[in-house]
């Protein structure tokens, strides 16, 4: 609501010490539904509560430069597609759904971001788990045990990745950023190891070879934008 985006960001500027921040986003307006196939993506839709409450209110404060940006994070890309063309959103925050596994967004979201202006940032690049660790035993897609399908696919990334000598995760790291739309990623850590291995993940060669070997063999979408290219 209007009321609680104000209470909320008075609070944070107060804590912050500061009289601007420069990002907000409205943060699961589908109250974090995670869904798979089959499954509705507007099953908890808090949509137009949103846009009729707290966007406004967003909208205003950056108006004023009291936020410098104004975005949506969500896991799920169907909604964003709304969100895009029903108001004026500097980025969203899509937590997967276009990583080396899935890239359904090429074909309707991000079309329309690009027309909108709006930038994309990629949380969850690893797919909750699957794309960090590989296709082992006990993996997570999506915050869910790997179906087999999943799996499947993972072990023949993996296996283009061992030919050219890339790790799987620089892989998953690296392909998001080659879309000219995503500003970044956010793989997350929960140590310092983390973070250094992310970092180093970042750092490796990827040849433009192992793009054009998973795009041949269909394990990338043809039309997917790829670093270096």
């Amino acid at each position: 609501s209007r009321d609680a985006v104000m209470r909320s960001l008075e609070g944070t500027l107060k804590r912050l010490d500061t009289d601007y921040v420069d990002m907000v986003s409205i943060h699961d307006p589908d109250e974090a539904i995670h869904f798979g196939p089959g499954e509705d993506p507007y099953a908890r839709s808090r949509f137009r509560e949103a846009m009729d409450g707290a966007y406004p209110a967003l909208d205003e404060l950056r108006s004023q430069g009291v936020i410098k940006a104004v975005g949506v994070g969500i896991n799920q890309w169907q909604m964003l597609s709304d969100f895009v063309v029903a108001g004026a959103f500097d980025y969203f925050l899509l937590a997967g759904r276009y990583t080396l596994l899935e890239q359904e967004p090429l074909a309707t979201l991000l079309p329309l971001c690009e027309q909108r202006g709006t930038r994309i940032i990629i949380g969850g690049p690893y797919n909750s788990g699957i794309l960090a660790t590989g296709a082992v035993k006990g993996a997570t897609f999506n915050t869910r045990p790997a179906p087999e399908p999943v799996l499947e696919r993972v072990r023949r990334i993996e296996a283009v990745c061992a030919s050219h000598k890339v790790s799987l995760p620089a892989a998953a790291l690296h392909f998001p950023l080659g879309h000219p739309l995503v500003s970044s990623v956010i793989p997350g850590a929960r140590s310092a190891d983390e973070l250094k291995e992310n970092l180093a993940y970042l750092r490796e060669d990827i040849p433009p070879t192992l793009w054009a070997d998973l795009k041949r063999q269909g394990l990338i979408e043809p039309g997917a934008p790829v670093p270096g290219a």
